[in-house]
């Protein structure tokens, strides 16, 4: 794995910043899940969002894109490149390239390998958004070149989670939101789905990882943000993160 870049503040790498939130509130029924009050994303950078269940971590990747399985009331500011889509539906946050992978994963079970990725392309972006080929896929995931006949319900979880985030970088991503992509996957699979995710960040896309695996998550990460009852209690970057005794003592353990 490559060496990771360091982070020149709290906030960000050096980049310009491709994600900002301002003052983000989640609020269901009366009760505040997330209070967020503000978050920068650098251009390159990969951003690990961590806590126990419950922190408000899908919460918050939900929030950016306007969206979740209840009905939520969503206040606040979220600009992705320089430009405010808060008024935007999810659709057409997604259109300008904030896309989610969650931890469901979005794969069509009755299709190839092959055919899921095909299918889910959109060729009117510009050229300031890259749209990876089905080539450039099978180069980061040899699983998936070696299975590209087999059908998405055929792939292991491991599988599905790759063909997940390989279709999403197929819709050009301006920002790659990852909701909990380790959860049910083998360690050796964690590592390479997580080593992977840092190679595209050191191709230059945006990373917003959302995990429980603590440990996995600050292998690859820039910076780290704990999350606790919705809100930030810890960040910084990585190293800071991994001495801080709220993260070692609750999720590192000794020697970690």
């Amino acid at each position: 794995m490559s060496s990771k870049p360091t982070p020149s503040s709290l906030g960000t790498k050096p980049g310009s910043p491709v994600l900002e939130v301002r003052g983000l509130t989640v609020d269901y029924a009366g009760n505040r899940a997330l209070d967020m009050n503000s978050f920068i994303l650098a251009e390159g950078e990969l951003a690990g969002v961590v806590g126990a269940n419950g922190a408000g971590k899908s919460t918050f990747v939900n929030g950016l894109l306007g969206w979740s399985r209840g009905t939520p009331r969503i206040n606040g500011k979220v600009f992705l490149n320089g430009h405010a889509i808060s008024s935007l539906s999810t659709h057409e946050r997604v259109r300008q390239g904030l896309l989610l992978v969650p931890e469901s994963d979005l794969v069509f079970a009755t299709m190839t390998v092959e055919e899921n990725l095909a299918h889910c392309t959109d060729q009117r972006h510009s050229g300031d958004r890259r749209i990876y080929s089905i080539q450039e896929i099978y180069e980061l995931f040899p699983n998936l070149a070696e299975r590209r006949r087999h059908l998405g319900g055929q792939l292991s979880g491991g599988e599905r989670q790759m063909l997940g985030i390989a279709r999403a970088l197929r819709l050009a991503p301006r920002v790659l939101l990852l909701d909990e992509p380790s959860i049910g996957l083998a360690p050796r699979l964690v590592s390479v789905v997580l080593e992977t995710v840092r190679k595209l960040v050191d191709q230059g896309l945006s990373v917003l990882l959302v995990e429980q695996n603590v440990k996995a998550a600050i292998r690859v990460v820039d910076r780290l943000v704990l999350l606790d009852r919705g809100h930030v209690v810890a960040s910084g970057t990585a190293d800071e993160m991994r001495d801080d005794p709220r993260l070692a003592e609750a999720y590192l353990g000794a020697g970690a």
